[in-house]
C-alpha cells in the first residue's frame, strides 16, 4: 500500500498539475479552458492531463469535439487544500519564527 501512495504521490510533484487540480475543483473544464486560465501552452497542459488521467486523478467526458476534465474524486480537492493550509500554518510559523529573532 505504501509503495502505490509514493506512485500516485508522485503525481502531485508537479507544481503545474497542482494548478490543473485546483483550476478543475468542482468545474469540468476543457483543455483550451484550462490553457486560457493557467497561460501555459496547450502541449503542456496536455502533457499534464495525460499523466493524471493515467493515475485516475481526472477523468474524460467527451462532447463532440471537445473533451472535458472534472476530478475523479472530490477527496483529491480536499487533500490537496489540507496540505496547502499545512503549508500556510508552516510558512506562517516560520515568518513569526524569523520576525522573533529579529526582535533579539
Amino acid at each position: 500500500m505504501f509503495e502505490l501512495h509514493a506512485e500516485v504521490c508522485k503525481t502531485f510533484s508537479h507544481a503545474k498539475r497542482l494548478q490543473i487540480i485546483e483550476a478543475l475543483g468542482n468545474n469540468e473544464l476543457t483543455v483550451s479552458a484550462i490553457v486560457e486560465r493557467l497561460g501555459v501552452p496547450k502541449a503542456n497542459v496536455s502533457q499534464h492531463l495525460a499523466a493524471l488521467r493515467q493515475r485516475k486523478v481526472v477523468v474524460t467526458r467527451r462532447v463532440g469535439l471537445n473533451v472535458y476534465y472534472r476530478i475523479a474524486n472530490p477527496k483529491i480537492i480536499k487533500a490537496c487544500n489540507l496540505m496547502r493550509q499545512v503549508l500556510v500554518e508552516q510558512l506562517q510559523a516560520g515568518h513569526h519564527l524569523a520576525k522573533g529573532l529579529k526582535a533579539k
